[in-house]
């Protein structure tokens, strides 16, 4: 498929696309919110990925090769479209709360999707790119075009606006709000 893919073969980039298509939607829908800009943003990926195949050499994986290329579509994106980051510490919490473990726990994964798809885009971003795709804080700072500093700002904001969306979700569903 891959060498087919290489040789502009419709039908191999065919199947890699019915192949990838769910996963990288999902990988671009992390960082927008908005289906009909999502689902732009994963053929500009497919386009990016099929003219820079020959660029892949096989070191690591390839699905890992191809996820790099969406995300960084989307941040392209992200960059282009608005400024989200912001140099302004004063707004962190003074006392920043970690999320806990027994709040995550209690909701499943898709409703945990959902809280995260409430985070403001800036703050959505940053968490994405260092907990869930395991960028350090300077690569985020260098994609991003921003601050190390700001990074570790954005992210921990996001996770103090995380946990007060987990536990107002979890009070709503018991009924307590």
């Amino acid at each position: 498929m891959l060498e087919g893919c290489r040789k502009g073969d419709p039908e191999a980039r065919r199947e890699l696309y019915e192949w990838l298509a769910a996963r990288m939607f999902g990988v671009v829908c992390r960082y927008v919110n908005d289906r009909a800009t999502a689902e732009d943003l994963l053929h500009d990926g497919f386009v990016t990925l099929f003219t820079r195949i020959g660029d892949y050499r096989g070191e690591g994986s390839f699905e890992g090769w191809c996820r790099r290329i969406f995300v960084n579509t989307a941040l392209g994106w992200l960059r282009k479209s608005s400024p989200v980051w912001s140099e302004d510490y004063s707004e962190v919490p003074a006392s920043l709360r970690k999320v806990e473990a027994d709040a995550v726990e209690k909701i499943s994964a898709e409703d945990l999707m959902k809280c995260i798809d409430q985070l403001p885009v800036g703050y959505r971003t940053i968490l994405n790119l260092y907990a869930v795709e395991g960028y350090s804080h300077a690569e985020i700072a260098e994609k991003m075009g921003i601050s190390e500093n700001t990074s570790r700002s954005q992210y921990s904001r996001a996770r103090a606006k995380l946990l007060e969306i987990v536990e107002r979700d979890l009070e709503y569903e018991k009924g307590e709000i």
